[in-house]
């Protein structure tokens, strides 16, 4: 039987201007209350210059960044390495970054020829080398293809960092773990992107002084 997509007049459109005013409040105050904690953090802000510092020490070697997520994580991870790639605060030279989750065709083909939990490991093995650095992006921490990418680019040599939520606590192939300050999804996602920036900026003005 031939599927029959729903109709759009099937349903009437349900307005709820003061429940959407009250969800937009509440979100807004968690993120608000969750930037304010990350903010005074003063051990993660030594965590991020302390990772600013090791991705510029290997950018200047000769090195890469590797970046990897799913979801929401990958336009993260994708957006993280456009920063390296283009520019952040200013005009400089372009920086090393590649963002795994973006060659649609060695993500399907891995995917179909391995499974899903390859896609990216696979790929640190083909363009990793010592020396380089693996970011990889999950909210849970619990995501199977970024857990096997960790492990495979600590055996090929690279450092391995982290981005996750305070809900995570086990991740033993990882040399430096950033927790966000929230255990909800949208709010995490929003400080990873601000903690890249950070990142970023740092090892900009480290390699690119203006």
């Amino acid at each position: 039987m031939p599927f029959a997509a729903p109709s759009l007049d099937a349903a009437p459109l349900h307005m709820d201007l003061d429940g959407d005013r009250a969800f937009m409040r509440d979100y807004l105050d968690k993120s608000a209350a969750a930037m304010s904690d990350f903010a005074s953090d003063r051990r993660l802000a030594a965590q991020l210059l302390e990772l600013g510092g090791l991705i510029a020490d290997s950018l200047a070697a000769g090195g890469k960044l590797l970046t990897a997520g799913n979801g929401g994580s990958a336009g993260d991870a994708q957006h993280i390495a456009s920063e390296f790639t283009a520019r952040l605060m200013y005009d400089r030279r372009p920086l090393a970054a590649v963002a795994l989750t973006t060659d649609s065709s060695s993500l399907t083909a891995i995917s179909n020829d391995y499974g899903y939990e390859h896609v990216f490991a696979r790929q640190v093995l083909a363009l990793g080398r010592p020396g380089d650095v693996f970011l990889g992006i999950s909210t849970s921490g619990r995501s199977p293809n970024i857990l096997r990418a960790f492990t495979e680019a600590r055996r090929a040599g690279l450092t391995t960092i982290a981005f996750c939520g305070s809900a995570t606590t086990d991740l033993p192939d990882v040399d430096h773990v950033f927790s966000a300050s929230s255990d909800w999804t949208p709010v995490i996602q929003q400080i990873h992107i601000t903690a890249g920036h950070i990142v970023c900026g740092i090892v900009e003005r480290r390699l690119c002084p203006r």
